[in-house]
Formats: structure tokens, sequence, C-alpha cells
């Protein structure tokens, strides 16, 4: 069957590169939003660079990092001032949103004090180290009455826009959600990486924290689930740290529904791909590359429309969240379920049985 056909079939509709409800509350936003950046490193570069394309709304003031000439780097790019202390630029910058792109051990320091500084603040993934802290950022964050996301980028890319919108809109073709697989290989142990992602004490573990956080957030967001059971084998067979190498998570969702998550660090050919399996067809989603779907059959291709920059989605989705004061997609409650996951899978390697995901992060 060739791809139009099956198309055809599914009466697959283009997805914007953005909610539609969303351009609107942007469409009618008439004030300027100062924003700032704690932290140098290679995602803040993205953030900054996913402001030039929403100069309408955002306007970076400032970027901070311990190391100076890392923050003065950026801010010369981009025409803000450096800092080499965050509090001192949230207090002298006094910007509206701060975006946080620090090691995870920093996370809710930084959040609870941007958020009580009355700062909107777009948090980079995963929220914190537990479901713990998780809940004093959103305590500080209710406390000070602003907004905070969560940089789960999964939610803005092409492909995963793709199958949502499949998932959502064709649910009667598909048939019933039966599991989802998904897989992770990469070489985790570069030297590119910075230390502190094989010290779990600052990292919060390996590849099923830092990546693994990714796998569970698709699974959940694309499942329409929370997750309720985990259990897991991991391997620390990496050449320096700390952290787990590699790890194998079955999961099952509140609706019974069974899933793999399936990682490894050590090298070999690259694959990063879901899969989810359902009673009348198959759909694979794989970041970058593409959307296929089987019906009792090969998988064929689905096209992808180019959605826009991930980082300006997410910009424009805290944006929106302000204006129409609401809690944004990926949301603190959301986030800390993603936490509460990960704790689970390795309580469940070191109990070596299955284990109950905590209720609500507690």
């Amino acid at each position: 069957m060739c791809i139009s056909i099956i198309s055809m079939c599914l009466k697959i509709k283009p997805i914007n590169s953005g909610n539609a409800k969303v351009k609107e509350a942007m469409s009618h936003m008439t004030r300027i939003y100062k924003i700032a950046v704690v932290g140098a490193g290679h995602n803040a570069e993205g953030h900054l660079k996913a402001m030039n394309g929403l100069r309408e709304q955002l306007q970076p003031v400032a970027v901070a990092d311990i190391r100076l000439d890392r923050a003065e780097l950026l801010s010369a790019a981009f025409g803000a001032t450096a800092y080499t202390d965050y509090r001192e630029m949230v207090m002298k910058e006094k910007p509206d949103i701060v975006v946080i792109t620090l090691p995870h051990h920093l996370h809710r320091e930084a959040a609870v004090f941007c958020a009580e500084a009355g700062c909107h603040v777009l948090l980079e993934k995963p929220m914190a180290l537990s479901a713990l802290e998780c809940s004093a950022i959103m305590e500080a964050v209710r406390r000070s009455g602003v907004r905070l996301m969560v940089g789960h980028t999964q939610h803005f890319l092409a492909e995963n826009l793709l199958a949502k919108k499949l998932i959502e809109d064709e649910a009667q073709q598909l048939g019933q959600l039966v599991m989802m697989n998904d897989t992770r290989h990469t070489t985790y142990y570069t030297a590119q990486r910075p230390a502190w992602f094989l010290d779990k004490q600052r990292s919060g573990g390996g590849i099923l924290f830092n990546l693994g956080s990714h796998s569970v957030d698709r699974i959940m967001w694309l499942g329409q689930a929370k997750i309720v059971k985990v259990r897991a084998s991991i391997s620390h067979h990496g050449p320096a740290g700390d952290v787990e190498g590699s790890g194998v998570v079955f999961l099952e969702n509140e609706r019974g529904v069974p899933s793999t998550i399936v990682q490894s660090g050590y090298g070999g050919v690259p694959r990063n791909e879901l899969e989810l399996v359902f009673t009348k067809a198959m759909v694979k989603v794989a970041p970058g590359q593409g959307v296929w779907i089987s019906r009792n059959g090969a998988y064929e291709q689905i096209p992808v429309s180019r959605a826009e920059d991930p980082f300006v989605l997410q910009f424009r989705e805290l944006l929106a969240s302000i204006e129409e004061e609401r809690e944004p997609e990926c949301s603190m409650n959301y986030s800390r379920d993603v936490i509460a996951v990960l704790e689970g899978i390795y309580r469940s390697y070191e109990l070596n049985s299955e284990v109950a995901v905590a209720a609500g992060g507690e």
C-alpha cells in the first residue's frame, strides 16, 4: 500500500507548527517580556537563538554562569549583560522570565529563588533530583503566583506532534493500544559530556535519568496515562563515574498498558524510537527521522511537516500560559510524575523487584 493511500485511509491532516490557540494568544500579546538565562552551556545557546525568532515578545537581557568567559561570549552574541551570580542578575535586571539550564542538582535552589523573586520560569528537564525537590519548587511557584514550565522538548518535536495527532484523531482506525516499546542507544560516555553528568549526586543518575526522562515522558504523553508500576534491570560498565550506562525497564500505566524502555550508552548503532502497538495497526516514531504506520504489513512512512524549533514552540506555550493565566504544557504536576517514575526505576533496581510508582510524587 503506498503512502498516499495510507494517508487517505487515516485522513491524516497536516500538523501546524504550534497549537492554534497558542498562536492566537501570541497575536494579541502587546507587551515584551524581559528574559534572562541561568547557565551558559549548549542548551542556553539554543534558547537564546530561539528568542531571536520571538523578538516581538521576548527581550534577552542577561546571562549568568559561574564562568564569566562563557557568560560574556553568549551575552555579547545576543546583546545581553553577563553575570557570574544568577541571584545578582535577577535582583538587578528584574527579568519577567528566567530560563534555568543548570546541572540537575541545582534546579531546586535556582527555581525556588527565581519564583520567589517573582519571575516566571522555564526549567530544563528533568525538573529536579527527586519528587520531594519537585514539590518544594511547586510550593514556591504557587506562593509567588508565577508560571513554571519544564522543558520536556518531546512535546514539541515534529514527529511526536504528528504521532500525537494521529493517536488522538484516528483512534478507531488504530484500535486499542496494547503496548509501547521505547529504544534509545547512543554513545553516552563522550569527552564532550560534562563530568557532573557521571556523578550521581549531581546528576541524579546516568542514561536512564538523563535520556530516560525523555522516554518516560513520551510514553506517558503519547500513551495518555500515568505510569503506576516499574521493574528495572540496570548495568554499570561505564569507563568513568558512578552512574548506570544501560538499563531495561518494564512499565505499566494506570490503564494496564505495558511498556518497555531499553537504553544503552556504550556505543554501537544509534537508535531513538518509540513503537506503539495497537490492535489494528502499529506506529513507529523516530525524532528527526520520521513516523511510520503498519496495517497488517510492512511499515510505510507518513510525510512529516517540519515544525518550528522546539525551543521556539516552548516559549510560545509558556507565554500563552502566562497571558491566559493557566498551567502550561509540561506542567509542574506532570513533570513531577516523570521524576516519580525515574525514582521508581532506581528503587526497583535496588530492591530487585517490581515497585509501585508513588502517587502524586509523594
